[in-house]
């Protein structure tokens, strides 16, 4: 069968998602991890955006060494010299070019006529070659963009020197036959297009990133590009894990796979869950937390006689293992340790010191801790964001007849503990308003949200928050089986990412790329 390769732009495209802004520490976790997974293209930014998204493509450029990394460029010089630094320790660099050539971007944005656009792309393919031996280049809008054109466009990028071209339907506006066709039409009318690789880049306007992708493979594309979860600007991209599995389960029918460590597909997708905070729908296709879940009597029936019955997919497929030890107040570290392993986290001495101590903290409040627990334990603080404020204590008083009011106590680095009362609408804000109070912070709160992470009356609850500030945003996690403790913890966890962004180098503007 035929290798289709992966392109991975969850830290560039599906940075892009309202509310997310990764930091350079979590783009490297993101990194690692999608190189375990077995991505073999990451797309790690936008270099030219701002100094600290340059910074982190330079990080995940160092840190990574089994997949080629790539930064995302426009077709000027000052770009291309960007991506050129942020890349200079990679491994294996690749930048990614690109130039809108749809008639309504040529008319409203570039004010470019056919040759001009034609000449503009050309002169940054043939600068781009000077310094990297593999270029990918991608007519933006080229679903809208007339196909006779669009040829006229690949040919001449294979000529300056391209070794992908890629076909983005920019705003998702394709159908599977429309998107299909334009891949047959250009491996049969360019010249030497078996000289490169052709690729698909799927949004998902209408709902069929997936469906165009698959189509594109049927008709010739080597790669494919989504996100992880398929997360991305407005509706998202095509989801990775979707295209992977729907080439393993009905690999008869497409005859082409990937070469992705599929057992890794639910670490990937939680991991870029938290630290994105954007939770992944119980309905979404192949990681949502019911897509594994049989509740019908008579699929559970069937389920009960013959697995495939209903379950066209295994659990263990994307690494969902179940567990028989059950860890629990008494456990050792032996055994601990052994679960982490299971797991698949592999901990230094120093690092599984700290874990055990939070899990025994975690067991005397629980009965029993799961896999889920210990997860969600290890993972709400996989980044070091320098900690000004540090949550000591909180108090709360709430009837539902009075009004609440919260006492918070901080410790502010370099000036000891701090302690304030406040009044809310509610307990939670209550909570705000005297971490506020203790601060002096200014803020907006963007974006509250709650979701259970576990299961039963003691589960962990998972407290995502958005705080705005002067246009900059961050968010913050929290975990607790205390939903209030986890919310005062994701506040302070968000304020401390505000000061961290504050106090870095420069931030990312907000552009709309491919």
């Amino acid at each position: 069968m035929r290798k289709i390769y992966i392109f991975d732009t969850t830290l560039r495209d599906g940075e892009q998602s309202p509310g997310v802004n990764l930091n350079k520490k979590e783009k490297v976790e993101i990194a690692l991890q999608l190189e375990k997974l077995g991505i073999d293209r990451i797309e790690a930014g936008f270099p030219a955006a701002s100094p600290g998204d340059l910074e982190g493509v330079s990080a995940v450029a160092r840190a990574v060494k089994n997949a080629t990394i790539i930064g995302l460029s426009r077709s000027r010089i000052p770009d291309i010299d960007a991506v050129r630094e942020a890349l200079k320790d990679a491994q294996d660099p690749c930048i990614h070019l690109f130039l809108a050539t749809s008639p309504i971007h040529r008319k409203h944005k570039l004010r470019m006529e056919k040759q001009q656009v034609l000449e503009t792309a050309e002169a940054a393919i043939r600068y781009a070659k000077q310094y990297f031996s593999k270029i990918e280049f991608s007519p933006e809008d080229a679903g809208r963009t007339e196909l006779d054109f669009l040829c006229e466009v690949t040919d001449m990028a294979i000529r300056a020197g391209a070794s992908v071209v890629n076909i983005p339907d920019t705003v998702g506006y394709m159908t599977p036959a429309e998107f299909g066709n334009i891949f047959k039409t250009l491996k049969t009318n360019v010249p030497n297009i078996e000289s490169i690789q052709l690729s698909a880049h799927c949004h998902d306007d209408l709902g069929l990133a997936t469906a165009n992708a698959l189509a594109a493979i049927q008709n010739g594309a080597d790669q494919i590009e989504g996100t992880i979860n398929g997360i991305g600007e407005r509706a998202g991209n095509t989801a990775i894990e979707e295209v992977a599995l729907a080439l393993a389960t009905r690999s008869e029918y497409y005859q082409a796979q990937t070469t992705l460590n599929l057992k890794e597909i639910a670490k990937t997708s939680r991991l870029v869950s938290k630290l994105t905070g954007m939770v992944v729908p119980g309905n979404k296709a192949i990681v949502g937390a019911n897509a594994f879940a049989h509740e019908s009597g008579i699929h559970q029936d069937g389920m009960l006689k013959e697995k495939t019955t209903y379950e066209i997919i295994s659990p263990e497929t994307i690494g969902l293992v179940e567990s028989k030890l059950v860890l629990g107040k008494h456990s050792g570290r032996h055994a601990f340790r052994e679960k982490l392993i299971d797991l698949g986290y592999d901990l230094g001495e120093e690092e599984l010191n700290a874990a055990f101590a939070k899990f025994k903290d975690l067991a005397d409040k629980k009965k029993t801790v799961g896999d889920e627990d210990i997860r969600a334990m290890l993972e709400e603080k996989l980044v070091d964001t320098p900690e000004v404020y540090t949550l000591e204590q909180i108090q709360v008083h709430y009837g539902n007849q009075s009004v609440p009011h919260a006492t918070v106590s901080i410790a502010v680095a370099g000036a000891g503990v701090k302690e304030d009362r406040a009044e809310g609408n509610g307990s939670v804000d209550a909570i705000y308003n005297a971490i506020d109070k203790v601060t002096g912070e200014a803020v907006e709160l963007e974006d509250y949200s709650i979701k259970s992470v576990t299961h039963g009356k003691d589960a962990l609850g998972e407290v995502h928050v958005v705080l705005k500030q002067n246009g900059v945003t961050a968010s913050g996690r929290g975990v607790r089986t205390d939903i209030l403790e986890a919310s005062a913890r994701a506040y302070v966890d968000a304020l401390n990412r505000l000061i961290d962004k504050r106090n870095s180098p420069g931030r990312r503007d907000n552009m709309s790329l491919i």
